[in-house]
């Protein structure tokens, strides 16, 4: 017999649609407003349209619907990006730039756990800010989130942080390397490792030059691919964490929705699928993050947002020089600057 507190299939689908509807359309707009404005971005505008309609919509009816796309659209967004990336072009990056890579990785994430004991952040919001510097801003923001169970606020929190010093290094990496004399080679793996969403990296490394930005644009997708082990050790990290060694299950802790983004990577590169089809894979997949970010906006209030005050930003700052500065002093050892 049917438990009547269970839900009709059809009736959760209808559920769903208000919500769902509600963000796509924002996401729509946020996309718009994201081609005309890229040194903002879309995921960004997303947010923000989400929060400011949340100030005056605050209906149940948007619930299902919102909370469905923060989690499930992000999941699948990050199995569409996928598509844009290539295993050859790691190859092609060279053995240095993985080098600096790897030491980058470590700084960022050593300096986050630092600053979170200082500031006394809480977990969840230092390790988003710390994995979307460290290797690919909102992208990996999206992939970490479900992961360790992030809340509408911590993603806000970490998302913003991220966008300001994006744009920060839009106007400030280029003149920095023009000022140090860097080559065409030292700036575009400097760019590539340090610069966080890969808009930024190609306004910055093409701001350069265009060998700089070529390079930095194959580093920087080279360095999303680190994605796939670190949300996996964070996923085991927190089912361990939370439930106990001796309940820990390991179907569950696993993300499984990344070994989709690594099929997806697989395919591309394989040739399996075409370019173009892969194009547009990574396009719906850039666009349900801004769906995503749109109804992560519509679930969370500024009050709460604004509690924490800069501390987020101050560690957002110390990561991202601490990143940057790894990747010079690095650079300098092996002489590719």
């Amino acid at each position: 017999m049917k438990n009547p507190t269970q839900k009709n299939p059809t009736h959760r689908w209808k559920g769903l649609v208000p919500g769902l509807l509600l963000t796509v359309i924002l996401a729509v707009l946020a996309w718009f407003c994201g081609h005309r404005v890229p040194i903002v971005g879309a995921p960004v505008f997303g947010i923000l349209f989400g929060m400011i309609v949340a100030l005056f919509v605050n209906s149940p009816a948007l619930r299902e619907g919102t909370r469905f796309a923060s989690k499930r659209l992000l999941q699948l967004s990050v199995v569409l990006l996928g598509f844009e990336m290539n295993m050859r072009n790691v190859l092609a990056v060279g053995s240095e730039s993985l080098v600096v890579m790897a030491f980058t990785l470590t700084a960022a994430f050593l300096s986050a756990w630092a600053m979170q004991r200082v500031l006394r952040l809480d977990s969840v919001t230092a390790t988003l800010i710390g994995v979307g510097t460290a290797i690919c801003g909102g992208s990996a923001i999206a992939a970490t989130a479900p992961v360790i169970s992030a809340k509408e606020e911590d993603i806000a929190h970490s998302i913003s942080t991220i966008f300001l010093f994006n744009i920060a290094a839009v106007f400030i990496f280029p003149a920095l390397g023009h000022l140090m004399g860097m080559g065409d080679q030292g700036f575009g793996i400097w760019a590539g490792t340090a610069v966080n969403d890969t808009s930024s990296v190609l306004a910055a490394g093409y701001a350069y030059s265009d060998a700089a930005g070529k390079l930095a644009t194959i580093v920087k997708l080279t360095r999303t691919l680190m994605i796939v082990p670190i949300t996996f050790v964070l996923a085991l990290y927190t089912a361990r964490a939370g439930e106990g060694s001796s309940h820990f299950s390991f179907s569950k802790a696993f993300p499984w929705f990344v070994l989709g983004f690594v099929a997806a990577s697989l395919l591309h590169t394989s040739g399996i699928v075409s370019p173009e089809i892969s194009r547009s894979l990574t396009v719906s997949g850039k666009f349900l993050i801004v769906s995503a970010m749109a109804a992560i906006g519509l679930n969370t209030h500024i009050g709460k947002l604004l509690a924490n005050g800069l501390r987020p930003i101050l560690m957002g700052l110390v990561c991202w020089v601490v990143l940057a500065g790894t990747s010079l002093i690095v650079q300098h050892f092996l002489g590719l600057l």
